[in-house]
């Protein structure tokens, strides 16, 4: 794999679980998870974001929040966790869809239809859009993560990826619990992209063990951790 998108390409769509929300007792397979990341695409295009864009996205361990992270990632744009850095759009829970608009980027909220007409929907916007990776070529020495300054390409992520699945000895039988926050790319590489990389699932935890494997940079219930410090 040389791009973030091939993590979502259309050879990875299967029955396989791509996400647990443990505290839901939900599951996303790994082809809801491909099309759904393809129309957050979609979405994100059809509000001006493209190659170059910066998509601001809170550091929020949510499905829809991942999806779009790959959404963007197709687009060619750079994704921040930071709600407050500039960029194209931003996006965060509806309940604090006044905080997030500062009247110079178009918002996007997730968890509930918003107050503003000038407040895009989520889940209204993506599950109508087309089930199609969108179109365009990416290059591995593209942005895809932007962080205090600096930006890391498809190329640093998969490979800082390949080494925590070597490290940790990850493969598609891992499930692995995201419980270090998403604003440290560490997280991102470690929680989300290493277990992907694999075929394995990426588990958004509650209270309590929920996986294998847990990403975090403190103790854990889980019997094995990732230390973030060594990502």
């Amino acid at each position: 794999m040389t791009v973030i998108g091939d993590l979502v390409g259309r050879d990875r769509r299967s029955d396989r679980v791509a996400l647990r929300i443990a505290t839901r007792d939900r599951e996303v397979s790994y082809r809801d998870f491909c099309t759904t990341a393809w129309k957050a695409g979609h979405a994100l295009s059809h509000q001006g974001v493209h190659e170059g864009s910066r998509v601001a996205l809170a550091p929020d361990p949510e499905p829809q929040i991942i999806e779009t992270l790959f959404g963007a990632a197709l687009l060619g744009a750079c994704v921040t966790f930071d709600v407050d850095a500039p960029g194209r759009i931003v996006m965060g829970h509806v309940d604090r869809e006044a905080a997030l608009d500062d009247g110079e980027r178009k918002v996007l909220v997730y968890g509930g239809a918003p107050d503003a007409a000038t407040t895009t929907h989520w889940e209204g916007v993506v599950w109508s859009e087309n089930p199609s990776m969108p179109p365009g070529e990416r290059s591995p020495d593209d942005p895809v993560l932007c962080h205090e300054g600096s930006a890391q390409t498809h190329r640093d992520l998969l490979a800082r990826a390949e080494r925590v699945v070597d490290d940790a000895v990850l493969d598609a039988e891992t499930a692995v619990a995201l419980r270090a926050p998403l604003a440290d790319p560490r997280a991102v590489v470690a929680g989300v992209i290493a277990p992907l990389l694999v075929g394995g699932t990426v588990v958004l935890p509650g209270d309590g063990a929920a996986a294998e494997v847990a990403v975090s940079g403190d103790s854990v219930p889980e019997t094995r951790r990732i230390d973030l410090g060594g990502v």
